[in-house]
């Protein structure tokens, strides 16, 4: 998983130990006359260098990170990592290392990780939500719907989640809201009967809004502490199937709006999430496919370009493959 990205960082560590720590400096010899007034960090001579790396400490100097902060970048473009992200980490990194001096008695690797760790997690920072806490402080039923464009993995998901409530103690009601797409009922019935949960559905070609109005009612009627909403998958250029989202969140009013795309779309995802967020705003999202996807690019850029969390990354077609997001984590995973 994000294989891309994991290496691309690997590649950084390393270059940044071949400069810094490996490479033996040679000795200055510049004109005193050709001195020119420069900055702190660009005026370190490798004499200094050479008596820090001795002293166990080691000094970043922007022409020496020039090449590696260089190729980071590449590679993580190259990893469909969003270039407001990449710019993000880059500027992230240099402002922590250039210009200090830093002790390296366990070596220039962990100083390095520790750099990468807090500016991956500086455009992560959007990605904190405690679900729990949201399902406790909302009085039930809560009103979940799902959207996103069409095979993406939407309906497998919301079944996952169904699974997923229900290891934390809360109950669910399914409701199709994917009233068009031919064998939408049939699908979402296979889960609701694996899973044991009811399903509320309407014939093909109903309108979506009154059967998730009729959702929620039954879940009113019967102490059902979560509403689980389908919905057909869409594009945000679709003027009618967005109008269609507008009436279900006017009549039905959501406590929240998950985003599904997949995480193997790269740049795509990302795009369509922001595009989709500024139509019919959207309160945090879902990758799924992350089991596939060797670049990382839509996983790390995503809440960063939205502004809105990773709630879970998906994989496999298990109840069990779904997986809360967590920042912290997730960068170690990357790192390690």
């Amino acid at each position: 998983m994000f294989e891309s990205l994991k290496s691309s960082l690997k590649r950084f560590k390393k270059e940044i130990k071949s400069t810094f720590e490996d490479s033996p400096p040679e000795p200055d010899v510049s004109p005193a006359s050709d001195t020119k007034e420069e900055t702190p960090s660009e005026t370190i001579s490798l004499k200094d260098k050479a008596s820090s790396l001795a002293q166990g400490k080691a000094i970043f100097d922007q022409k020496g990170l020039s090449s590696p902060l260089h190729d980071l970048e590449l590679s993580l473009l190259s990893s469909d990592v969003e270039i407001s992200v990449v710019d993000a980490i880059i500027d992230a990194v240099r402002k922590d290392l250039v210009g200090t001096t830093r002790k390296i008695t366990t070596g220039i690797d962990s100083v390095v990780e520790e750099t990468l760790k807090k500016a991956l997690l500086s455009v992560l920072d959007e990605s904190t939500f405690d679900f729990k806490s949201f399902l406790s402080s909302n009085p039930p039923p809560v009103v979940i719907i799902f959207v996103g464009v069409n095979g993406v993995g939407k309906t497998t998901t919301l079944a996952k989640f169904a699974h997923f409530l229900d290891s934390m103690g809360y109950s669910t009601v399914l409701a199709n809201g994917d009233t068009y797409r031919a064998g939408a009922n049939e699908q979402l019935n296979v889960h609701s009967e694996a899973l044991g949960k009811k399903l509320i559905t309407h014939q093909q070609g109903g309108d979506p809004t009154a059967v998730l109005y009729d959702a929620v009612e039954y879940a009113k009627a019967h102490g059902i502490d979560v509403v689980l909403c389908d919905t057909a998958g869409r594009l945000h250029t679709n003027k009618d199937l967005m109008s269609q989202l507008e009436k279900i969140n006017r009549v039905v009013s959501p406590d929240l709006t998950i985003f599904v795309d997949e995480a193997i779309a790269g740049q795509d995802a990302i795009n369509r999430a922001r595009d989709f967020n500024e139509m019919a705003p959207i309160n945090g999202v879902i990758l799924t496919k992350t089991d596939a996807d060797t670049s990382g690019g839509a996983a790390i850029s995503i809440a960063h370009a939205i502004k809105k969390p990773i709630l879970f990354l998906g994989s496999g077609q298990e109840y069990d493959d779904l997986e809360p997001f967590d920042s912290i984590t997730f960068v170690d995973n990357l790192l390690n």
